[in-house]
């Protein structure tokens, strides 16, 4: 039986870990996109390594309670520190204290500096045969390489949306409320379930693709219409914060919520509103993608959108708007604030401009 139930997509990723669960390698490097389901796949391997066949240590890892299972998370918002790089290292040497081996994960390495990284590098490089660490991050270029090159790395992608929809569907939700959330969340399994019964994805879904036809090119009117997209977006983040609110009340019923947990839900909220603004310029491209393919005689992604619509600007143009459009998700990747990326992307998309 697979150690992953409930887990959407990725099965050539849980295939390998199942194989490996019985022999880890001493060190893993889980890379791929931000909300795609890593760093939960990675908690449930963490927990089977040191839980085995016991289900009730299983249960107790995947809540935090168990000694052998060691989650290191930034301090607040910011990094991991050379302090706890030098805790892991002084930990690395004990003996686990149930379990045949003892586990570090660390759920967001992305923040691992040189120092913190120097510190843990020879631990990971000769570690103690009992001692695996689980590292999670977006690219293997967030590391240092003499890290990432320790690492077994297990690379991970997008979610195809058919996936996503039949994923959603075994788990009881309605076919169309499957395909909404699917399309919205871009490949990302774990925010296509929060929102997958929220009404607000359509209306989030029809702000957006309205943008072509509502730009002015002046900047007081791109600013409004950015709070408009930006507001869609709130709704959406709620459906989240619910789901969070609800994971605590079944896992931790006492009320005694571990810090650690707290700090990584308001990560969590950072990391699916970014994911939110990158859905929503993804489907702004696929909207100029579509006026080119539409004038090509080639299929549309979004049948939805009126001719008049699609034949506004020529297929170049659109093909330029959607490179621009792309522009402003590298803009968001680089941390620009959104509200001046976005507000500069709908004055340069202004097709009378």
């Amino acid at each position: 039986m697979t150690i992953f139930e409930g887990i959407i997509g990725h099965d050539a990723v849980r295939a390998l870990l199942d194989d490996d669960v019985e022999s880890p390698a001493q060190a893993y490097l889980f890379v791929g996109p931000s909300n795609v389901g890593k760093a939960t796949i990675a908690r449930q391997f963490a927990a089977r390594i040191v839980a085995g066949e016991d289900e009730d240590a299983l249960r107790r890892a995947l809540v935090g309670n168990h000694p052998d299972l060691v989650v290191v998370a930034p301090e607040g918002r910011t990094s991991i520190t050379v302090d706890q790089a030098r805790g892991i290292v002084a930990s690395a040497v004990r003996t686990p204290l149930e379990a045949d081996a003892k586990v570090f994960l660390l759920e967001e390495a992305s923040p691992l500096n040189d120092e913190a990284a120097n510190a843990l590098l020879k631990t990971i490089e000769e570690p103690n045969a009992r001692t695996k660490f689980i590292l999670v991050t977006d690219s293997e270029e967030d590391l240092p390489a003499t890290v990432a090159s320790r690492c077994r790395t297990v690379v991970f992608g997008r979610v195809r949306e058919e996936e996503v929809v039949s994923g959603l569907e075994g788990l009881g939700i309605a076919r169309a409320d499957a395909e909404q959330a699917a399309r919205i969340s871009g490949g990302r399994p774990g925010l296509a379930l929060s929102l997958a019964t929220e009404p607000a994805v359509a209306e989030f879904r029809s702000v957006w693709l309205s943008v072509p036809d509502r730009l002015t090119g002046h900047p007081g009117d791109a600013y409004r219409l950015v709070s408009e997209v930006l507001g869609a977006t709130e709704p959406l983040l709620a459906a989240v914060k619910r789901r969070q609110e609800a994971e605590i009340e079944r896992t931790y019923p006492d009320g005694q919520i571990p810090k650690a947990v707290a700090e990584r839900h308001q990560r969590e909220i950072g990391r699916s509103s970014d994911a939110l603004y990158v859905t929503g310029l993804e489907l702004l491209a696929s909207f100029y993608r579509d006026v080119a393919a539409a004038q090509f005689g080639a299929d549309v992604q979004n049948p939805d959108i009126g001719v008049g619509s699609l034949t506004r600007i020529n297929p170049r143009e659109a093909v330029h708007h959607a490179e621009r459009v792309m522009q402003a998700i590298e803009a968001l990747d680089a941390n620009q604030r959104p509200q001046l990326a976005l507000a500069s992307l709908f004055v340069d998309l202004d097709p009378d401009g």
